[in-house]
């Protein structure tokens, strides 16, 4: 994923961050609790796409 795009991208749940998880290909939201998958570097940024992360992956990304 381009470091351009990341820096602007945001949440379109909450409009909040996001991180790049490059080994899933997904953009994570940790306040939605939801991954949004990234397919030949276009992130998917749409809810309904979105998979729900588990508890062990959200507890992971604490800062």
């Amino acid at each position: 994923m381009d470091k351009k795009l990341l820096d602007i991208l945001v949440c379109p749940v909450c409009k909040g961050p996001i991180r790049y998880d490059k080994s899933k290909g997904e953009l994570i939201c940790r306040a939605d609790r939801l991954a949004f998958p990234v397919k030949d570097n276009i992130p998917y940024m749409v809810e309904d796409d979105a998979r729900q992360i588990s508890e062990q992956e959200y507890e992971a990304l604490k800062p």
